[in-house]
This record gives structure tokens, C-alpha cells and sequence, in this order.
């Protein structure tokens, strides 16, 4: 089956280039009205049909898929929630820079908890078993092609540890509106190897 990952449109606080993680902020008036001046024009994003669609359930995440796919059923997975920025919520890189837990953060490529929030270690792996959660019910329902919309951090958490290869992280960024397509062979994961391959870049 085809898996797309897809992640939300900007909110308020992504333009105001705020750390937006446990937040739940909507998307902003801008940025639907550039994505849908966008999807009318020369300059659309290629989203294919699909049969399934599960979102994380924070309202930048809802708001994207119902724009991407209208009428098509939006189920929500708590696993697939961003990572809490704990004190780091909220704020810029220029409210933050001199703070020393935030360097050292920075210093660890963003590998140490957030203080206040969440592990990486427990963000990426909570994310990891979301998307297999999900793959594993649409091979069950019979599906062929379906979509997540989540966020940036979720989409890296996800294909860092589960895309065919060795990748990091940040091998993973993704743009607003952006993502990627994979393939989940059913016969690797009924037999227990929850791979995804051959991934193209969407937009």
C-alpha cells in the first residue's frame, strides 16, 4: 500500500518562527488563503487521492487535511501529537539563545529533553508506533492508498526510524504542505518487518 505524510500548514506562531508543539493552534488566515490561491494555479501541489486519512488531532493538522482532501473522513491519532516544547513553548531562537538549557539543547543537535517537556527518546518512539498502529488497520481494512497529516516533527520522528536505509532525523524536514509518499509491503509487515520504501518527496 502507498502511505503519504503530509505536514500541516503554517499557524500564527510558525510565521512568528515560535517553537508550536503542545499548543494548539489553528491555521492562519494567510496561509490558507496562499494554499488555496496556490492549489487553483500553475504552482498546485500534486496531492493524490486517497482512501483513508488519520491526522494528528491538534486543529493545524484537521484544518490541513480537510483543505487537502475535503470529504473524506478525518480520524485522529493522539500518538501522533508534536512534541511538547516544555519551557521552550512559544518562544523564538531569539528569546531563547542565551538561555543555558537551550544551548546545550542546541549543542546536543536536539537530542536532550526539552525542559519542562518531552524526551526525544519518548516523542519519536510514540510516533513511530502511531503510524504503525495505523498501517497495520488500513492493511486490515483493505486499503491501498492513505494519508497522515501531522507535523514536522512527527513526519522526521517517523521515517528516521522506519524508512528503508540509514537516515537521521533531520533527513526528514518537511515543508507546510509538504511530505512524502512510501510503500508498506504488506507481506514484510504481516511478517513482522514494518519497512517503508521507495519515498518521494510531495511538493
Amino acid at each position: 500500500m502507498e502511505v503519504i505524510f503530509i505536514r500541516h500548514l503554517p499557524t500564527p506562531g510558525n510565521e512568528k518562527r515560535q517553537y508550536i508543539g503542545s499548543t494548539d493552534e489553528t491555521l492562519s488566515e494567510q496561509a490558507v488563503k496562499i494554499f488555496r490561491g496556490r492549489q487553483e494555479g500553475a504552482e498546485a501541489v500534486p496531492y493524490p487521492e486517497i482512501q483513508c486519512l488519520t491526522a494528528s488531532p491538534m486543529k493545524r493538522c484537521i484544518q490541513t487535511a480537510e483543505l487537502i482532501w475535503p470529504g473524506v473522513p478525518v480520524r485522529t491519532e493522539p500518538l501522533l501529537r508534536e512534541c511538547d516544547f516544555g519551557r521552550f513553548e512559544g518562544k523564538t531562537y531569539e528569546e531563547l539563545k542565551d538561555e543555558p538549557a537551550y544551548v546545550r539543547w542546541l549543542e546536543s543537535g536536539g537530542m536532550t529533553a526539552f525542559p519542562e517537556g518531552e524526551s526525544q527518546e519518548t516523542f519519536r518512539e510514540r510516533c513511530r508506533e502511531g503510524v504503525r498502529k495505523w498501517i497495520r488497520r488500513w492493511m486490515e481494512e483493505g486499503v491501498t492508498r492513505a494519508a497522515f497529516v501531522v507535523h514536522g516533527g512527527t513526519i522526521m520522528a517517523a521515517l528516521s526510524g522506519m524508512a528503508e536505509g540509514e537516515h537521521s532525523f533531520y533527513d526528514w524536514q518537511a515543508g507546510n504542505g509538504c511530505g512524502y509518499s512510501a510503500k508498506a509491503l504488506e507481506e514484510e509487515w504481516k511478517s513482522g518487518t514494518e519497512i517503508l520504501r521507495d519515498l518521494k518527496k510531495i511538493g
